[in-house]
């Protein structure tokens, strides 16, 4: 398992040190922008979802468990563990992974309204510190043509995103409209429900 570390040159310390559990460039992009020192360390979790399992729930379940499978290896620290799932009613669309998954990803939700559920999970074991929380937000897909998904997918090769969905670049022009209230969430963290809990767990930010 490979750890590395980030840090910006302006930050606060924090009484315990901070890991994300996770290999998103995006969220540990977003996680930059506190200006806290972090590490992070790849979580070993199996994403496959239980029988029955609806969208909400098993991004909540991998956030948790992304959180406390990191936590193992770093008792001490505050660990952030977070899962996006693409709800298409009631349908989980996770990362595409390849092209002709993601084109039928998006001709499924042409036109259609998805609900991105972004999951946040804050552990820390030594001070027996453990929270949850959620964020929906409601995104209303064009109705593409074929070539406009083509040539988004050309363009961004998001086969990494949750539902191919590249909101921070090329694919803000897929959509209708998002409402949320937590801005950075459909990126993959939101952001202000992270600032909340890694205060509650003792980590200064400010």
């Amino acid at each position: 398992m490979t750890t590395t570390s980030a840090q910006s040159p302006l930050h606060s310390p924090a009484s315990r040190s901070v890991v994300l559990g996770s290999t998103s460039r995006y969220r540990r992009e977003l996680l930059e922008r506190l200006r806290i020192p972090f590490e992070v360390t790849a979580p070993e979790v199996d994403e496959t979802p239980q029988a029955g399992e609806r969208p909400r729930a098993l991004a909540l379940r991998l956030a948790l468990a992304k959180a406390q499978a990191v936590a193992a290896l770093h008792p001490e620290a505050v660990v952030i563990g977070s899962d996006q799932v693409a709800d298409l009613a009631g349908q989980a669309l996770g990362k595409p992974g390849e092209h002709a998954r993601a084109v039928a990803q998006l001709r499924q939700m042409r036109g259609q309204t998805v609900i991105f559920q972004t999951a946040l999970a804050v552990v820390c074991l030594a001070s027996g510190f453990s929270q949850v929380d959620l964020a929906e937000v409601r995104v209303v897909f064009r109705d593409l043509s074929d070539e406009e998904i083509e040539a988004y997918l050309q363009a961004e090769q998001p086969y990494d995103c949750a539902g191919s969905a590249k909101s921070e670049g090329l694919g803000i022009a897929l959509l209708e409209s998002i409402d949320n209230d937590d801005p950075t969430a459909l990126i993959g963290l939101p952001l202000i429900r992270t600032a909340r809990l890694l205060r509650q767990a003792g980590v200064k930010l400010l």
